[in-house]
């Protein structure tokens, strides 16, 4: 009776530290897609406020705000592991971070906006490179809470290269990386699209990001540039996408 108790003992104690390693790199994995995210947001308001300089105050405080949450994330993912190679690269995004904190006491410039580019590529590639190192086979609705945050960040980027283009930062680089991040963009709805899982108001939900959807696709195909247009659409879709990232988190 004694062994089997102790067997008992083991596997329980070995469930739970599977299922708490488990959790601790859903936690980095989703630090890391909020960085990936706020990265490209960030930059986008920036440039956003060098094409509209009236709205300084309001786009200032949403950067500094948004600054604050990717500081949390970085945190978070400090927190909770003890890799070296996760620590290194964290010190890499605090650099880059800080730089971006620089650009943002000094007026905007197109010169600033296209250092705020590059800066934000670095983040996304350390983002990246940490999600790499923490990355397991995810349940299936880990694998749906990841695609609505993969959309928040994908309209972003896409939105960051159209502000980009906007303000005459036009080259063939900038051309591509947009039209690559609206081809996976695509693909991620169309997984929302095909999930057969969500109760009717979600469905409902889903009727409205396609719709909101087609109107930003239609922005970005016209040759005049509809910046304020495009920021309220984006912002719209990103509060539909919203619901379904919480009610995937509610249902892991």
């Amino acid at each position: 009776m004694k062994i089997v108790w102790i067997f008992l003992f083991a596997f329980v104690t070995s469930i739970t530290a599977v299922y708490g390693a488990t959790r601790a790199a859903v936690n980095v994995l989703e630090a890391t897609e909020t960085i990936r995210y706020l990265s490209q947001k960030i930059t986008k308001n920036y440039i956003y406020l060098y094409a509209n300089p009236k709205k300084t105050s309001l786009v200032y405080g949403e950067i500094k705000k948004d600054i604050t949450k990717m500081v949390e994330s970085i945190r978070t993912i400090s927190m909770t592991t003890n890799d070296e190679y996760t620590k290194n690269v964290l010190e890499f995004l605090t650099y880059s971070k800080d730089q971006i904190e620089d650009l943002i006491k000094k007026s905007p410039t197109k010169e600033r906006a296209a250092l705020m580019l590059d800066y934000s590529e670095t983040l996304l590639e350390g983002a990246n490179s940490i999600a790499k190192e923490h990355s397991y086979d995810f349940s299936e609705s880990e694998k749906m809470l990841m695609t609505g945050k993969s959309i928040e960040y994908l309209i972003e980027r896409a939105t960051k290269y159209y502000m980009a283009l906007s303000i005459g930062l036009s080259s063939d680089v900038n051309k591509k990386q947009m039209a690559e991040s609206i081809k996976e963009l695509v693909k991620k709805i169309s997984i929302i699209d095909n999930y057969n899982k969500y109760p009717n108001p979600l469905i409902q939900n889903r009727i409205k990001l396609k719709t909101s959807w087609r109107l930003i696709d239609n922005l970005f195909k016209k040759k005049i540039k509809l910046t304020n247009i495009m920021v309220l659409s984006t912002n719209q879709m990103e509060d539909i996408v919203q619901k379904f990232i919480i009610y995937h988190r509610k249902n892991q």
